[in-house]
């Protein structure tokens, strides 16, 4: 079975950097794309980032452009997620999910999820 492993959450201060990692494992032949999503307390689920294997598109939500870079991380069924010039209001709990072929835009495996803090 599809087995999504997050790493790299912590704590960091205003202005710092963090990077996340997404591994899968299992039959993941067929995924389309990964993706990185987030949800701080109290909030909806928001969309942050995602990378498509086939067109190698990279695709980013309204807050995070120009801040967060996604990348495959060479040639593995995984994704890196660079956050830099970080805010207080990043402060979330970030999921890894993935699609497949057919579904491209449904999020069908999703990993346990990491945090990040960022003090002001």
């Amino acid at each position: 079975q599809v087995q999504m492993t997050e790493s790299g959450g912590g704590w960091v201060q205003a202005g710092g950097s963090l990077k996340l990692s997404c591994a899968a494992s299992g039959p993941t032949r067929n995924f389309y794309k990964m993706g990185w999503f987030r949800q701080a307390p109290g909030k909806e689920r928001e969309f942050v980032a995602s990378f498509s294997f086939s067109g190698r598109i990279a695709d980013y939500g309204d807050s995070v452009q120009g801040r967060f870079t996604i990348a495959r991380d060479n040639g593995r069924v995984a994704v890196n997620l660079q956050m830099s010039s970080l805010k207080p209001e990043d402060t979330a709990a970030y999921y890894c999910a993935a699609t497949v072929l057919g579904s491209p835009d449904e999020y069908r495996y999703w990993g346990p999820g990491t945090q990040v803090i960022v003090s002001p």
